[in-house]
């Protein structure tokens, strides 16, 4: 058996991990329980797993790390624009 499916199979499996996140994060427009702090690590490091897969021309690495990098990129998106001030926030709960 050719090694490159099991790199594809878990970079499948990682990789639509992040899916119900981006689809909760979309949905309810809640982000704030998302630290700022992990997602620009994990951002990072995919981003280095990804030059070090095109580096090796390795392609599960690169497709898996190209598509966790764009849904990660994804919710750091919707966290900026998600993401209310606290006084905008307590005058819109105020109204309701």
């Amino acid at each position: 058996m050719d090694s490159a499916v099991f790199g594809y199979a878990a970079g499948f499996c990682t990789t639509v991990s992040f899916v119900p996140q981006v689809l909760r994060a979309w949905r309810t427009r809640q982000t704030a329980d998302l630290a700022w702090g992990w997602l620009v690590a994990f951002a990072l490091g995919v981003t280095f797993w990804l030059i070090y897969g095109l580096l090796l021309h390795d392609w599960p690495m690169i497709v898996a790390n190209s598509v966790t990098l764009m849904l990660c990129t994804m919710l750091m998106l919707m966290k900026l624009r998600f993401t209310r001030p606290a006084a905008k926030l307590a005058r819109a709960q105020t109204a309701d």
